[in-house]
């Protein structure tokens, strides 16, 4: 499989690696009234890929380069403050790993799968994934950039029965900041881990924990 369609199908939303039955923190932000349409979904996509995607495409990035996984995962934990995103980070991780090695089998993965039974983070496992189906630091970046927007504005569709026209055109707005989130996280992913990108949404952050606590829910997160 060629490199570009090695990403497609690692960036595809039917890679059964579990992101769908999460929402990015726009399920809380739906009920509070944050996104309401088109245009207050863009804002919300395009200030979580500049925070939490700036920050989950450069670990990508990172793990696609041949950084230690087990560091990068060390450095995720530490740049998730909310138990519950934490959680959820190692869920889908493990989900990840599951297609990752069904996928683009290799002795990496299987290392990461040893050593992180639970699940490693998802931003971590998505690296090594693209680096064991021959992707580069860029391609991971990409890919881990795209999810932090797509995710948020597939659910929306669901949640606000908003025209999936409108939720694709705000993808396609948000392409050039893809992009260049992307591009950003590739640029540093040689450095040392502890000078990666932390960018914080604190309100995802705090809206993760109270969504948890929630009887009943249509996401996972």
């Amino acid at each position: 499989m060629s490199g570009s369609a090695a990403l497609l199908v690692l960036a595809d939303g039917r890679f059964p690696a579990g992101g769908h039955a999460h929402s990015g923190g726009a399920e809380a932000a739906v009920r509070a009234g944050r996104i309401r349409d088109a245009e207050s979904l863009h804002r919300f996509c395009a200030g979580r890929l500049h925070t939490a995607g700036l920050t989950a495409a450069a670990l990508a990035a990172a793990a696609a380069a041949g950084t230690d996984p087990l560091v990068l995962d060390e450095a995720a934990d530490a740049r998730t403050p909310s138990p519950a995103l934490r959680r959820t980070a190692r869920k889908l991780g493990r989900q990840m790993m599951r297609a990752a090695r069904a996928a683009w089998p290799g002795p990496e993965l299987d290392a990461l799968a040893a050593a992180r039974p639970k699940g490693a983070h998802q931003p971590v496992v998505l690296g090594l994934a693209a680096r064991s189906a021959g992707l580069g630091p860029l391609d991971a970046a990409y890919a881990a950039a795209y999810e932090n927007a797509s995710g948020p504005a597939t659910a929306v569709i669901r949640l606000l029965s908003l025209d999936p026209f409108d939720a694709t055109t705000v993808l396609a707005r948000l392409a050039p900041e893809i992009e260049e989130v992307a591009r950003r996280a590739a640029a540093v992913c040689d450095g040392p881990v502890d000078d990666l990108p932390a960018a914080s949404a604190p309100l995802l952050e705090i809206t993760a924990e109270q969504h948890a606590a929630w009887p009943v829910r249509l996401f996972a997160s």
